[in-house]
């Protein structure tokens, strides 16, 4: 009986930090250059793959729709914009690859990783075009 509440008491304890080494969850991105606050992304499991979506936009001159946007989202609001599409955790590490992001300010789409550091408190989301990268840390909001 002890072993099992010792082992209940410890998956309760685990747990949390368990789940706070994934992407899921919302998260604060900041603008590379100034580091000001941008948008804030909900990222959820769409049937075993990543989906992130603005749901909030923080800057004072954000665009209402994406306007440089190429594919289905061209036109579509930003709050509820879907800009994470794909992605899969790499077999044996804290890594999701595989996936697409889009800049909604210039309508770029980019091969895409994600990869929770610090405890999970933080993103680092890299966008691939070629041998070009780019990578913005994001903050945990939960």
């Amino acid at each position: 009986m002890r072993q099992a509440l010792a082992a209940i008491v410890l998956m309760a304890i685990t747990a949390p930090a368990l789940a706070q080494m994934s992407p899921l969850g919302l998260w604060r991105s900041a603008d590379d250059k100034t580091g000001e606050p941008k948008a804030e992304i909900r990222i959820a499991d769409n049937a075993g793959a990543l989906s992130g979506r603005i749901e909030k936009t923080l800057r004072k001159d954000a665009k209402p729709t994406c306007t440089e946007c190429q594919d289905d989202r061209k036109g579509q609001p930003m709050v509820g914009l879907e800009i994470i599409r794909g992605g899969k955790k790499d077999e044996g590490k804290d890594v999701w690859t595989g996936g697409r992001i889009l800049d909604p300010e210039n309508g770029k789409e980019y091969r895409a990783s994600l990869t929770p550091v610090d405890g999970g408190k933080k993103l680092e989301v890299r966008g691939y075009l070629g041998p070009f990268w780019r990578t913005q840390t994001w903050q945990r909001l939960e």
